[in-house]
């Protein structure tokens, strides 16, 4: 594995460090009047989501991971796991439905996933950027109501809200951004 100097960590660089795998989440690079400069990382653990405030000197050796992404696919959920499968070797693999987060919702049937892996081991899951869902509630759409930044909330049928733009109506369907859970534009 290659090792890199404190101050080279720029976020979402994954270290391995105190015998676990961290992704950089945010880094300050610090240069104090007295002595010498130094890099405060904020890390968080891949595999457990605890959190540590790190001090990295210019000198410090830290392993960097390189982990493999692979596109699979989502089958079904299955008691709280979530099951893909490799396009290539037709393999499945279960994870936590807690992998995803906030994001889990707008996981749909047959949706290709990036699943991040260290040696065997998979550590997170992302969807892709945008998804396509449709709004089932929402108030009607009011002629004349054409003020730039006036939204309205809407219910999808994956059950998230989201504000939506006054002209968008019920049974539409609309582009979701998955990475700020918004409104993208219309599908």
């Amino acid at each position: 594995m290659p090792k890199i100097n404190g101050n080279e960590i720029r976020p979402g660089n994954v270290l391995e460090h105190n015998d676990g795998l961290w992704a950089a989440v945010k880094v300050d690079h610090v240069k104090p009047g007295k002595g010498g400069a130094f890099a405060q990382v904020e890390l968080k653990n891949l595999r457990n989501g605890s959190k540590l405030n790190e001090r990295f000197r210019s000198a410090d050796k830290v392993e960097r991971v390189r982990l493999e992404q692979k596109d699979q696919t989502f089958l079904y959920e299955n008691d709280g796991m979530l099951v893909f499968m490799d396009t290539e070797t037709y393999e499945q693999i279960e994870l936590p439905s807690d992998i995803l987060g906030e994001r889990r919702p707008f996981l749909q049937d047959g949706m290709t996933a990036v699943i991040e892996y260290h040696e065997e081991e998979a550590l997170s899951a992302s969807l892709p950027q945008k998804v396509t869902c449709k709004v089932v509630e929402t108030e009607p759409v009011i002629k004349g109501q054409t003020a730039a930044n006036s939204f309205k909330p809407a219910i999808l049928d994956n059950g998230v809200k989201v504000m939506v733009p006054p002209f968008v109506g019920q049974d539409e369907d609309i582009v979701v951004n998955t990475e700020t859970m918004e409104y993208s534009e219309r599908a």
